[in-house]
């Protein structure tokens, strides 16, 4: 189906939906943009129209849904499947903007109407697929399939509409299916308010310095800029410094004062928990795990993981946990290496207390410096913003596959940092439009993804219309947008996501660009993250902002070589995430713990992974991804479609690396497909063979040691949305 939300028609139709609205008629959502590509018309569209258009959408779909009920012909794929696909069009479109504003431009207006219409969407979606009537329907049409002569994708859809009727409790009795709405009302409810909850604690958690002599190993710029935080938040004097969305922070790296380094890490490790009378996000935790596990339940499953991975590509909970299993060892290993070194360099200093975490990022760095001579602030200024993205990652995208990024500034755009560029094909053709929103704000959460504003299907005469969001820190007023190389590959990340949705090429908006499993949609985006360090295209982009002297071959070498020390911590703490989130959602509803600290303890303990010196990467009070987002059980996706990235970069390599061949194959066999075919079935058709984990550990340096790490096989570590 086109809606976000999805068909559901019976029980709940609210009264304010039951009618059509004559509010706002110049509301900019009742019509489709007249802009290229029907772009957003942000010029246009104001926080009062997103109501009424949310409620238009939702009247006009249960509408359409009621016609193909009324239809007394025989139910066919044409008159109810194709119907259902093409319902919801104006629920569409005013949901991916909005949703994209909650996220990268929100503010207490926009919560408002979020946590009022998060309950109202669920209960439109179970209005449909929890409608016995027209699941009997569906149904129909799946059982005599064979007479409709469908071709291969029309067949996939058929299957996966009706998947998706029975994953939602169509085949539940009225008792069951009136505790299923319940259920996704509250859960709705609960993940909106979480998601807000965690844009107050950034603010909420930040650390004011008061000594400029306390930013010690900080550049001046990032000084500047956090003079300037201050400023904006209402300090009179003194330095703000801001949390990102993870435990670790990337101040860390560098801020010379322990204390203060203390101070930033647990801002960040102890939020969500009610200190000083703060916000408290356990709660809403513990009743998710519960609503969860009883939601799969009622469905016939064991617990919310089994549900969750069941349409998966790694198909069970179980071969999940072999993989963690699989790599721990050899992961503490690395990691037990890393901090010997880190131990050394402390006691030089003069610290004999025991290695905190609060350390680890700032003498990893040291250890960087000392042992490969590489300083963060050295290889900086090769990595300007606009260079990096002109000359690296759209450079990429020629040599890889043909298209160009022309940028326009005719379109409006929802915040002054957005930019629009159209992407043409090689034969001059407009693939689309690309938006980046690249730098990060108070009203921005945290992280970095890719929405789409418009699916692209030929069903619905539509190209795509997609956003890359990422959280840049902003240079100060008059300096150059210096970054560093984790964003580098985030930039590379975010755009592998991009050309999924802008290479699609199938009929029907459900299959469309990223509609494909959680454990797939991050392997097209990590396979792009390698880019960034292949010697043609870092030699292009990696050059100094104001002299434009190419990086010394030497400093590169010695960064690509630096960048695979400190991976055992990395997949450490991504790992400890990861088994965070599978333990919760193993757990049956009688199952809950009261206390979530004590049972995060006990989850990585049982898991060999923990390790007070290396926290898990997000601790549930905080994991927006599985809280607040769609990974829930999935948060494994990141480090298994890892293993699809690293073996299909290794196959390219092999075939002459980064030329058009390549590109057009991998374009061609995964990109254009989306969902219409299984997506192990697409791998295969792409790679020829079953992906080698050999490629994973070589990527993340885990298969030698330390010192015998290099080349430019390395990666940087797992880029998350």
């Amino acid at each position: 189906m086109a809606a976000c939300s999805s068909p559901k028609v019976e029980l709940i139709v609210i009264d304010e939906i039951s009618e059509p609205t004559d509010q706002f008629e110049d509301n900019p959502f009742f019509t489709q943009s007249k802009l290229p590509f029907e772009a957003p018309d942000f010029d246009q569209i104001d926080e009062e129209h997103f109501l009424p258009a949310f409620r238009e959408g939702m009247r006009m779909q249960l509408q359409e849904v009621e016609a193909i009920l009324a239809n007394p012909a025989e139910p066919t794929f044409r008159n109810t499947i194709l119907e259902l696909e093409k319902s919801g069009v104006m629920l569409d479109r005013v949901q991916r903007v909005f949703f994209n504003l909650a996220s990268a431009h929100t503010n207490e207006k926009i919560q408002e109407i979020q946590a009022e219409i998060a309950p109202r969407l669920a209960a439109h979606s179970d209005n449909i697929y929890l409608n016995r009537q027209l699941f009997e329907q569906v149904n129909t049409v799946y059982e005599r399939r064979n007479r409709f002569n469908l071709d291969a994708e029309s067949l996939r859809l058929l299957e996966e509409t009706r998947r998706n009727f029975i994953r939602a409790g169509a085949e539940l009795s009225d008792e069951q299916q009136e505790r299923m709405r319940q259920i996704n009302e509250r859960i709705s409810s609960l993940t909106t308010e979480f998601q807000e909850k965690l844009l107050a604690m950034t603010q909420e958690r930040s650390v004011h310095v008061a000594d400029r002599s306390d930013l010690r190993g900080l550049s001046e710029g990032r000084i500047e800029a956090a003079r300037q935080r201050a400023e904006e938040r209402g300090y009179d004097e003194g330095y703000l410094l801001t949390i990102t969305n993870t435990t670790r922070q990337p101040l860390l790296a560098s801020l010379e004062n322990r204390q203060v380094r203390q101070r930033l890490w647990e801002a960040s490790a102890y939020r969500g928990i009610g200190l000083d009378g703060g916000i408290d996000t356990r709660p809403i935790a513990l009743e998710l795990v519960e609503l969860r596990a009883e939601r799969a339940e009622l469905l016939g499953y064991s617990d919310w993981a089994t549900y969750t991975i069941e349409p998966q590509t790694a198909g069970t909970p179980e071969r999940v946990v072999e993989m963690i299993d699989d790599l721990v060892p050899q992961v503490r290993a690395n990691t037990e290496r890393e901090a010997d070194l880190i131990r050394e360099l402390m006691r030089e200093d003069g610290i004999e207390e025991d290695l905190r975490a609060w350390d680890w990022e700032y003498y990893a760095e040291r250890v960087r410096q000392s042992r490969y001579e590489v300083d963060e602030e050295e290889v900086r200024p090769y990595f300007e913003l606009e260079r990096v993205l002109q000359d690296g990652v759209f450079y990429t995208m020629e040599r890889l596959y043909g298209i160009t990024f022309e940028e326009r500034d005719d379109l409006p755009v929802y915040h002054p940092d957005v930019r629009v560029f159209t992407v043409h094909d090689e034969d001059g053709s407009r693939l689309g439009l690309f938006y980046a929103d690249y730098f990060e704000r108070d009203s921005k959460r945290g992280g970095a993804w890719m929405n789409s504003f418009v699916v692209q299907s030929r069903l619905m005469n539509q190209k795509p219309v997609v956003v890359n969001v990422l959280n840049i820190p902003p240079p100060a007023e008059g300096d150059a947008a210096l970054i560093s190389f984790s964003n580098v590959t985030t930039l590379f990340h975010e755009m592998g996501h991009a050309v999924h949705g802008l290479f699609s090429n199938v009929n029907y908006p459900s299959l469309s660009g990223t509609s494909v499993p959680r454990d797939f949609v991050e392997f097209p985006s990590t396979f792009e993250e390698d880019w960034a360090i292949h010697p043609e295209v870092i030699s292009n982009y990696a050059k100094h902002y104001e002299t434009g002297e190419p990086i010394p071959r030497e400093l590169l070498e010695r960064l690509i070589e630096a960048r695979q020390f400190n991976q055992g911590f990395d997949t450490q703490e991504y790992l400890a995430a990861t088994v965070i989130d599978m333990e919760w959602h193993r757990l049956s509803s009688d199952e809950i713990p009261e206390d979530l600290s004590d049972f995060e303890q006990r989850a990585l303990e049982s898991n060999n992974l923990y390790d007070d010196r290396v926290p898990p990467r997000y601790k549930s009070p905080y994991f927006a991804h599985i809280f607040a987002g769609g990974y829930s059980a999935n948060y494994y996706s990141y480090i298994w479609s890892e293993v699809l990235a690293a073996d299909a970069f290794a196959f390219m390599r092999e075939r002459g690396g980064l030329i058009r061949e390549n590109g057009d194959h991998y374009r061609q066999t995964i990109l254009s497909r989306g969902g219409t075919r299984d997506a192990m079935e697409l791998y295969l058709d792409f790679r020829g063979q079953e992906p080698d984990v050999r490629h994973l550990l070589v990527r993340r340096g885990l298969d030698v040691e330390p010192e015998e790490s290099g080349g430019d096989d390395a990666a940087d570590s797992v880029s998350e949305d």
